[in-house]
């Protein structure tokens, strides 16, 4: 997509390509003057290959000699793209002589944990694993103390699926995309060689990037902020909807209370929270503002109560998995005209009754982790992250269901094959009761009239946001649950 991005600018805006390749490379150097940092006595290391992802770079040593900073550039081939070419030039015309031409692993440098390597030997354009002399010169960099930072993607990495074990992949500890993350970013496998990645602008026709056709979207603040309006003036509780929340079991009564406390926040007008009769007083007291159902059974829940005056509902978290439990919940997805939000054990019994997945009323919003997608979808083998995304995309399409796919970018997945992933959020989220607070998220926006395909692209987005603030005051291994509540 970046290269079509790319010749469209080139051709409309218009620009001549190797003027384009000036501003990515501008563009790329204060990326990296302002992440690195690197210090006035650094030596600077660049790995160029033939593409033009190596005629980038070439344009980062230029402005790297302007700030004065040692430059060495290593070259593993005598052929250069056009524009790289021109890029080659420029730099001999200017005097510098530092090029290295990388024939034999002799050759090769040893870097100081004072230097910095920038990769920019392969593209997004590889196919095929690195061989030979480029595999030795991948290997040899991840064995070096220098950090690195590789141009647009790591070499060796491509750009849509999870790298194979040994494979020859740079390892950095940055990553400088253009424009637009790659797919395999994605992927906890990839991790070890992304690192951390930033997205570089270098003003790609923003109009022909939103009309190219991709099944894969990245949720920005953009994305988030027209959804959320100011709330009319004249309004009342009954204006933003009556949600339903079935959780709780003994033992398990704090999911419900943190459901429910998420919910609220969500901004829905008025709350009911079913529950086994035991937990009572434990919802009463800890959300007054919530109105409190209670089941006849004393430790987990049997009855399904009226749906009538409920404009959503969610079940799950904390609920149990009692055999009568089940079988409220089979008479929930068979009569329920109402949109369901369901996780947790809500999720863990349905995998133990795949035949009721047809039975879900379309537009259902599943929100499992993985391990509990793939007890849901029948997977026994291991998965790689890139087979569970497609795993779960194809359930999504064929029962008609939006998915939830969490994880550290978690995917929202839905039934005409589209997959949003979330952008917000930190590892301190992994913690106990955060699927509970989005559970609640979830059902109190769509009880406010939110399309559940919107609420759940809209919920994941802000609960990951409250989870940043959390983590800014508590920090990631402090933060708990209540606190991503507290911060909504």
């Amino acid at each position: 997509q970046t290269r079509l991005a790319d010749q469209y600018t080139i051709d409309n805006e218009p620009v001549k390509s190797v003027d384009l390749m000036e501003r990515a490379g501008i563009a790329l150097v204060e990326k990296f003057m302002d992440i690195a940092k690197p210090k006035p006595n650094s030596h600077i290391h660049i790995f160029v290959g033939s593409g033009n992802n190596g005629g980038d770079s070439l344009v980062i040593v230029r402005y790297l000699l302007f700030f004065c900073y040692k430059v060495s550039v290593y070259l593993t081939s005598e052929n250069r793209s056009p524009d790289s070419q021109i890029n080659f030039e420029r730099l001999q015309q200017a005097g510098f002589s530092s090029f290295f031409m990388l024939k034999e692993e002799t050759d090769f440098p040893t870097l100081q944990a004072t230097d910095w390597i920038i990769d920019a030997l392969f593209g997004s354009g590889l196919t095929r694993p690195v061989e030979g002399l480029n595999a030795q010169l991948i290997h040899h960099l991840n064995g070096q103390a220098a950090p690195i930072v590789s141009i647009d993607i790591p070499s060796g990495l491509t750009d849509e699926h999870c790298a194979q074990p040994n494979a020859a992949i740079i390892k950095a500890k940055h990553t400088l995309a253009i424009e637009m993350p790659f797919l395999s970013f994605l992927f906890a496998e990839n991790y070890q060689f992304t690192g951390t990645w930033h997205l570089v602008e270098i003003k790609l026709n923003k109009a022909f990037i939103e009309s190219l056709n991709s099944p894969y979207n990245l949720t920005l603040q953009s994305d988030i902020a027209p959804l959320l309006k100011p709330r009319p003036k004249f309004t009342h509780k009954g204006t933003f909807g009556h949600a339903l929340l079935i959780a709780g079991s003994y033992g398990k009564g704090g999911a419900a209370v943190l459901a429910a406390k998420a919910c609220l926040r969500a901004g829905v007008g008025l709350l009911t929270v079913q529950i086994p009769e035991k937990l009572y007083d434990i919802l009463q007291i800890a959300v007054p503002e919530a109105m409190v159902n209670t089941d006849p059974e004393p430790k987990h829940s049997t009855t399904l109560p009226d749906l009538l005056p409920y404009n959503a509902i969610g079940i799950g978290p904390g609920l149990g998995t009692n055999p009568e439990t089940a079988q409220l919940l089979y008479k929930l997805i068979t009569t329920a005209d109402k949109p369901l939000v369901i996780d947790a054990d809500a999720l863990n019994i349905l995998s133990h009754h795949p035949e009721w997945l047809n039975l879900l009323p379309e537009n259902t919003v599943l929100t499992p982790h993985p391990k509990e997608f793939d007890r849901l979808s029948g997977i026994t083998e291991p998965q790689t992250s890139c087979q569970r995304l497609q795993t779960a995309l194809t359930f999504a399409q064929h029962y008609k269901l939006i998915v939830v796919l969490k994880g550290a970018y978690t995917a929202v997945m839905s039934p005409s094959g589209s997959v949003h992933f979330n952008t917000t959020g930190n590892p301190g989220m992994a913690t106990a009761g955060s699927g509970d607070v989005l559970t609640g998220i979830l059902t109190g926006l769509i009880a406010q009239g939110f399309e559940p395909l919107q609420a759940a692209i809209l919920g994941v987005y802000l609960q990951g946001e409250a989870g940043d603030k959390a983590t800014a005051k508590h920090g990631e291994r402090g933060m708990i649950a209540g606190d991503i509540i507290e911060a909504l």
